[in-house]
């Protein structure tokens, strides 16, 4: 019978441990993402880890339920990389979005901006009350808003779709310009300046249902 000495067998268990751990290292790289979690097309993988910051408000969807937050789902690209940029320079204050964008280049910028317009547009289902939708049809032509959002008030480019878009983020985001508390349009602030408190609900309430 073959004997083996303390050498053998010290040799022996380090080849066994070797092998398990590099086992166990390869059993590693074939994880998968855990169950649910947001898949990004191949196109965007450079931007993944961005992008998971942006899910966390916004969905992988670009639409989440909570009206705070807007959709970015089918919204207008360069309009997106706009606001992301203006956020980064702060021309737009926010403090969840400066700090995150504080990070973010140009070109990443673009990728994320593009990975949200690619999204179909969501239907968030609001049916606003007769009277503030006439109201508000009658507010948005006496500002001639069609000239920018086209009479669809779908956007084009730089200028954002505000059709079906939460009225109560659309509320505040015009709010925010009459105060001149978002400033980066001060074209826009002038415009909103011109309306009282309840025109500018209603115009809310008309886009929203649109």
């Amino acid at each position: 019978m073959m004997r083996f000495s303390g050498r053998h067998y010290l040799l022996a268990a380090g080849l066994y441990l070797g092998a398990l751990a590099a086992a166990m290292a390869d059993s590693h790289t074939t994880i998968p993402e855990p169950a649910g979690a947001p898949v990004v097309p191949e196109a965007y993988a450079a931007v993944k880890e961005q992008l998971s910051v942006c899910f966390d408000c916004h969905d992988a969807s670009g639409y989440t339920p909570d009206p705070a937050y807007p959709n970015l789902s089918g919204q207008e690209m360069y309009y997106l990389y706009v606001q992301l940029k203006d956020f980064k320079a702060g021309r737009r204050a926010s403090e969840i979005m400066g700090p995150i964008t504080s990070e973010l280049e140009r070109d990443q910028m673009k990728m994320i901006a593009q990975y949200f317009a690619d999204q179909p547009w969501p239907n968030i289902g609001f049916r606003g009350e007769d009277t503030k939708i006439t109201a508000g049809e009658r507010a948005t032509a006496a500002g001639q808003c069609v000239q920018c959002h086209l009479g669809s008030y779908t956007g084009n480019s730089r200028v954002p779709r505000l059709a079906g878009q939460y009225p109560d983020y659309l509320l505040k985001t015009m709010a925010d310009f009459k105060t001149k508390s978002r400033a980066n349009s001060p074209a826009k602030s002038s415009l909103m300046e011109s309306y009282s408190d309840e025109d500018l609900a209603a115009m809310a309430e008309f886009l929203a249902d649109m």
